[in-house]
């Protein structure tokens, strides 16, 4: 499209503009096997609309994608989602959701650029697939939580097991959460912000 000098290009929504009174923010990843709830985590808590990369699911994912649980999933992101949230009016999140099948993992590298910490979401129907994923965080000293999304005929550990099938150090946050919700996926991502602190005020976040 080619556009004359008279021409305006829209800008933001009035409603996606950054707050003026935001001074800092900061880069959060959301990460997971496929279809474990990273994309319905961001457009639960966003407050601007968020982006997605989501296509639809064809054929040739059959043997490719281990679609396992999620058998009425119909689409899938393939690049990231975006969405941003306030913690407070000087501070911001970002937030980076990643593709979750294994062949989009080459993506990763780019998203987990510049990022403070990342919120690992888990299903308890799938915990093997949630492995490659910590590995990749430990790999890149990403700090993280843990949250074990629930589905509704998901199995119920309790947060002990949960972490001794993980192999996760006693400091490491796991929460649970409803990912569809708001108010249960802000949480999460304040229980990130808080380990976050706490790395900080020991001198662990580098």
């Amino acid at each position: 499209m080619d556009f004359k000098d008279s021409d305006t290009i829209p800008g933001p929504r009035t409603e996606d503009r950054l707050p003026q009174t935001a001074q800092a923010a900061v880069k959060i990843v959301i990460v997971g096997g496929f279809g474990v709830g990273k994309t319905t985590m961001v457009g639960s808590v966003s407050e601007i609309r968020p982006l997605t990369t989501e296509e639809t699911m064809t054929q040739a994912g059959i043997g490719v994608d281990d679609n396992f649980g999620s058998d009425t999933k119909t689409a899938t992101t393939v690049a990231m989602d975006f969405g941003r949230i306030s913690i407070t009016e000087k501070l911001v999140l970002y937030l980076f959701g990643t593709p979750g099948q294994e062949r989009f993992w080459f993506l990763w590298n780019g998203l987990f650029e510049g990022a403070l910490g990342a919120v690992v979401l888990i299903d308890t129907r799938r915990l093997e697939v949630s492995f490659d994923v910590i590995g990749r965080l430990e790999e890149r000293g990403v700090p993280f939580v843990v949250a074990v999304n629930s589905f509704p005929d998901a199995p119920r550990y309790p947060i002990e097991e949960l972490r001794q099938a993980l192999d996760l150090p006693p400091e490491i946050p796991i929460v649970e959460c409803d990912a569809r919700r708001r108010a249960s996926s802000r949480d999460t991502l304040m229980t990130l912000m808080r380990f976050l602190h706490s790395l900080a005020m020991t001198g662990a976040l580098t």
